[in-house]
């Protein structure tokens, strides 16, 4: 491998029917949103994993907004999100005037510490947002006990979760509404893209409005309504016939992509347990309650300087691995908001984590040469 021309964190996969199905949709003369290949795909998510909503959005981000409006979230309320995540996790309720408190994760894996949850809760807590770190699950049967003992909604960021599940139950399925996300790094893609998830019955007719900009368009076309109005508040969060039609193709191809990103996934674990032990490092660990989805392998080292060390030397063989997220309670736009609290797990992760290349073309020769060089390097 001495040759090697080089190897990127990410390269989506084509399934070979996507520009198929985009042109399918152009000459079907149907491109804007909620079109069929919109219906098709919301379709497969309620008949596989049971979902009672499905509305595909134009990402994730734009699914959490639309929890936080179905959540009627406003200035002075409180929600609860790990610092460990993404700026739009936090961001959708912020949008509202919402007061984030921010949860740690746990020492074992990035998930927040539901342990620690309910010091967090005050009369203004209106929801937590567990985020589903790497495809593996949250702990979410105390979690969501928590929840409806003081009246919370639970909102799954679900991003990265697409097809895993929490003891036998799919992710996103758990709490009152949920997020995916169909960015080109995820599983399954669509350039961009998400979806919302609504579980609960309550939101469900609301949340349809709010996807088609506040009217009551989706009924009228049902024949449900003489006309549409402006019912309520929303936006213009559906995505174009084309981008679902992408989707379709990928959802056609499902269990081929996940059996592969599982079988790199075990790859990574069993060339380097033995040396991460020896040296101390932290990696993914299968969890008894979670089945995960193969998303992402990670590595955590006890320094910094260790973890750049590490990025730069696979930089040098021309392989791409990447730090993750900064903890968001210590971020330029959030440190004067946040109370103060030290949040030790959260701060490791940000310092010490680093993701390795995984994506579905990434040959078995490329994960041992990869793991080759890390051991080498001690």
């Amino acid at each position: 491998m001495q040759d090697h021309p080089g190897i990127p964190f990410n390269k989506p996969f084509l399934s070979g029917r996507e520009l198929d199905y985009i042109g399918q949709a152009v000459r079907n003369g149907r491109l804007s949103g909620n079109g069929p290949f919109t219906q098709k795909c919301q379709l497969f998510f309620r008949e596989r994993w049971r979902f009672n909503t499905s509305l595909l959005t134009t990402s994730c981000t734009d699914a959490l907004e639309m929890a936080a409006i179905l959540l009627d979230i406003q200035p002075g309320d409180e929600v609860i999100v790990p610092s460990f995540t993404f700026v739009s996790t936090a961001n959708a309720f912020v949008l509202r005037g919402a007061t984030i408190i921010f949860a740690d994760s746990l020492a074992e894996n990035p998930n927040l510490d539901v342990s620690a949850l309910e010091a967090l809760i005050t009369p203004r807590t209106r929801a937590i947002v567990p985020v589903h770190y790497g495809g593996m699950a949250c702990d979410m049967d105390p979690l969501v006990a928590l929840a409806r003992r003081h009246h919370i909604h639970i909102v799954e960021d679900a991003a990265q979760a697409i097809n895993a599940s929490y003891k036998g139950k799919a992710l996103g399925s758990c709490g009152d509404l949920a997020a995916f996300s169909f960015h080109e790094t995820k599983n399954i893609i669509a350039g961009e893209g998400g979806m919302l998830v609504v579980n609960n019955p309550e939101f469900a007719e609301r949340a349809e409005i709010i996807w088609e900009k506040g009217t009551n368009r989706a009924a009228f076309f049902r024949g449900e309504a003489d006309k549409y109005h402006w019912v309520d508040i929303g936006s213009s969060f559906l995505p174009s016939e084309l981008t679902a039609a992408f989707l379709w193709a990928q959802l056609e191809n499902l269990e081929k992509i996940q059996a592969r990103r599982l079988e790199q996934w075990n790859r990574y674990r069993n060339r380097l347990s033995a040396w991460a032990q020896d040296q101390g490092v932290q990696i993914p660990q299968p969890s008894l309650h979670s089945s995960g989805n193969g998303h992402l392998f990670y590595l955590v080292f006890n320094t910094l300087q260790r973890r750049t060390q590490l990025i730069d030397m696979l930089c040098r063989h021309r392989i791409s691995a990447l730090f993750h997220y900064q903890s968001l309670h210590r971020s330029p736009f959030y440190h004067n908001r946040h109370d103060g609290r030290f949040l030790p797990q959260a701060d490791r992760y940000s310092d010490g984590l680093v993701r390795l290349p995984l994506f579905y073309e990434l040959g078995d020769d490329e994960i041992d040469y990869i793991c080759d060089l890390i051991v080498s390097q001690g």
